[in-house]
């Protein structure tokens, strides 16, 4: 009888034993659980933000009181990344390469130490991440940023009576439809110091009766429409104004040309007149010497002419002439 009684006090005994072993086990193992805490792995967001707006870039959701540190890395183009960072128990922030005003805290670091960019510029294109240590540990989220630039748009009819439109300047490139659709042909024109995107569309309807055309441009900022009332006679406006201006260039060419042969003309003529003039008064000078010398009518009537002279001039002074026989 008294073995029995030991038996069982220490069949008892052991089963308490083990009882308290297996529950210190699932004790520690709970608080170890719970202690330690693993964190989220890194988030990055694509991000799209319009030109001239406000963007506030946030960081994970942590509790405040836990975050022992807070940094945010900026690479942009072109240029050093660029190093913000706060501290919490000392509210102490620090920067380095940062010199862009427009990017700066968003509000109370203690409660939400976000980036804010007031206004976004197209230079503001590039990868932002927010880093916070805290005690159960590190805690990251990043942004991809995209500037959206809104394209300039224009609708116009060139004179061979196509349409042409532009969207210029676009971040990123537009996309341009016709209503009705007709002939297109469109064109890309990127600028590279700004990556912005020029597309052109030139479209014509040969052959149809088109009054009026719409020219319809999307973009991830907005969709703009523009429509245009078609000159029917801008295609044949070019060959007239040719039309119109050759007769009368052909008119005064004609009369300059004219003008030009009569003067030639006139010109032989009058040289061909003055050398026959010339050659014959040189032909006739040796008869009319010879004439003078061997003909004696043209001596006598030279003599009377003579004297009549001679006697005009005597009775012009009042003298007589005593005219004396031949002997």
């Amino acid at each position: 009888m008294p073995c029995t009684w030991i038996t069982s006090d220490l069949q008892l005994l052991l089963i308490l034993t083990l009882f308290l072993v297996a529950a210190s086990t699932i004790t520690s193992s709970l608080d170890r659980k719970q202690s330690t805490v693993t964190p989220p792995a890194e988030v990055n967001t694509s991000l799209s933000v319009p030109v001239g707006t406000k963007a506030v870039l946030s960081c994970p959701l942590v509790l405040c009181t836990s975050i022992l540190l807070t940094t945010w890395e900026i690479v942009l183009r072109d240029k050093l990344p660029c190093f913000r960072a706060f501290r919490g128990d000392t509210n102490e922030t620090k920067g380095r390469n940062c010199t862009d005003e427009r990017i700066t805290w968003a509000s109370r670091l203690d409660e939400n130490p976000a980036l804010q960019i007031d206004p976004v510029a197209i230079t503001h294109d590039g990868y932002y991440r927010c880093q916070m240590v805290t005690p159960n540990g590190n805690f990251h989220r990043g942004y991809h940023l995209q500037v959206l630039v809104p394209p300039e748009v224009t609708l116009v009819q060139t004179e061979n009576g196509t349409a042409v439109c532009k969207a210029v300047a676009g971040k990123p490139a537009a996309q341009i439809s016709w209503t009705p659709e007709g002939d297109c042909v469109t064109e890309q024109k990127h600028h590279w110091g700004n990556d912005t995107v020029t597309i052109q569309s030139t479209c014509y309807w040969e052959g149809r009766h088109v009054l009026n055309v719409s020219c319809s441009v999307s973009h991830l900022t907005g969709n703009k429409s523009l429509s245009i009332e078609l000159d029917q006679d801008a295609k044949t406006s070019a060959p007239l104004r040719i039309l119109r201006i050759v007769p009368p260039i052909f008119i005064i060419l004609v009369i300059i040309g004219s003008i030009w042969l009569l003067k030639i003309s006139g010109c032989r003529k009058l040289k061909k007149t003055e050398h026959t003039s010339v050659f014959e008064e040189d032909e006739m000078q040796p008869y009319a010497s010879y004439t003078e010398k061997n003909n004696p009518l043209y001596d006598t009537t030279n003599r009377v002419k003579m004297s009549k002279v001679l006697q005009s001039e005597v009775d012009g002074m009042s003298l007589h002439t005593v005219y004396v026989p031949e002997v």
